[in-house]
């Protein structure tokens, strides 16, 4: 009996490291993205909300988030601080306060926050590059920039023999954008408002200035 493989959490999980470090905003952002990808329902109405930079401070000071390399705007947050602040949320979405979660993950070594939160995620966590991350702030930089301009070029050859979902866009009488839901710009683009909004001032610069 044939079928197509299934992918495992933890390796998928991984894939995550490479990407790493990230400034406060990305590391929430992108938290933020694998929770809501992860079809989970959450128990505690706590942990609906994304991580903000103010939680994600909170629990610093509190010792559930090891203290980040740097201070200020030049502090770095590694994998294991993406692995506590995913632990941290899904724990939430089990019903556990903050008091049990803080006792619980006491000295946890990152092989063990690694393996929870993969068990608890399964299959339906998201690679990277399926992840659709919509971040106000704009794309993540450094390793992350990168490899969002990576899966960009890679996405640009995709097979045009593929089934696709097609969005639309409308920008303005007698004109819309045909978006295939798997390119970047759906899937970790800045969301529809603005990829409209900038591509009508786009246009407007192109139509001459009307005398009337």
């Amino acid at each position: 009996m044939t079928g197509a493989p299934q992918h495992d959490p933890l390796h998928v999980l991984r894939e995550y490291r490479s990407l790493a470090p990230w400034n406060l905003r990305d590391l929430a952002a992108l938290v933020g993205a694998v929770l809501d990808a992860s079809a989970i329902t959450p128990i505690n109405a706590a942990a609906r909300a994304q991580p903000s930079e103010r939680t994600i401070r909170f629990y610093v000071t509190k010792g559930l988030v090891s203290p980040p390399e740097g201070r200020g705007t030049a502090a770095t947050y590694s994998y294991r601080h993406f692995l506590q602040l995913l632990c941290i949320k899904l724990r939430q979405m089990e019903g556990a306060t903050l008091a049990a979660i803080t006792k619980d993950m006491q000295d946890q070594t990152g092989d063990i926050l690694e393996r929870r939160a993969a068990q608890t995620l399964g299959v339906s966590l998201p690679a990277p590059d399926r992840l659709p991350l919509h971040n106000p702030g704009g794309p993540p930089r450094g390793r992350s920039g990168r490899a969002l301009n990576a899966w960009i070029a890679r996405d640009a050859v995709r097979d045009l023999g593929e089934p696709s979902v097609w969005r639309r866009i409308p920008l303005g009488p007698g004109i819309e954008l045909h978006l295939d839901a798997a390119h970047p710009l759906a899937r970790v683009g800045p969301g529809d408002a603005v990829v409209a909004d900038t591509l009508r001032q786009a246009i407007t610069k192109l139509l001459p200035h009307s005398s009337a």
